[in-house]
């Protein structure tokens, strides 16, 4: 939480600063972030962000209720998919063979790739291409349906 918040602030002094340059229309109060600090900034921000791949908040909870009921901790269940339940996916994923990689909880190509294969051994008849388009989120959206907390 508090890396979130010092991401939210930096981003937010960062728009400031912007802002603050533009109104006195003058460069010596405020010189624009380098390409590299707000790289950095987007990076640190993405990593930490939610990805509910299309799930609402119900079907993100069931998603944590059944990886929780299967053994693998999401931490909280919130309906926010964040890197404890993608850690949590990943760890059960990779149990399965289907190769999520890293255990980051960052919803990268090869934990989509791993999720697809889930689905489709679940139904589904999905490219296991990697990128979570239409058609991935919404099986992920009917299977994470189907469990109840």
């Amino acid at each position: 939480m508090r890396a979130l918040t010092k991401a939210f602030v930096s981003v937010t002094a960062a728009v400031g600063i912007a802002a603050g340059g533009l109104a006195t229309a003058s460069t010596a109060m405020a010189a624009p972030a380098s390409a590299a600090q707000a790289q950095a900034v987007s990076v640190e921000a993405g990593v930490l962000a939610v990805n509910n791949l299309g799930l609402d908040t119900a079907h993100a909870k069931s998603w944590q209720c059944w990886l929780r009921d299967t053994g693998y901790n999401p931490g909280t269940i919130d309906g926010q998919l964040g890197t404890n339940s993608w850690k949590a996916a990943q760890r059960k994923f990779n149990d399965l063979g289907y190769n999520a990689g890293t255990v980051d909880g960052i919803v990268g190509t090869n934990t989509i790739k791993a999720l697809q294969r889930y689905l489709n051994l679940h139904g589904a008849n999905l490219a296991v291409d990697g990128i979570a388009g239409p058609a991935t989120k919404a099986e992920f959206w009917d299977f994470a349906g189907t469990h109840r907390c």
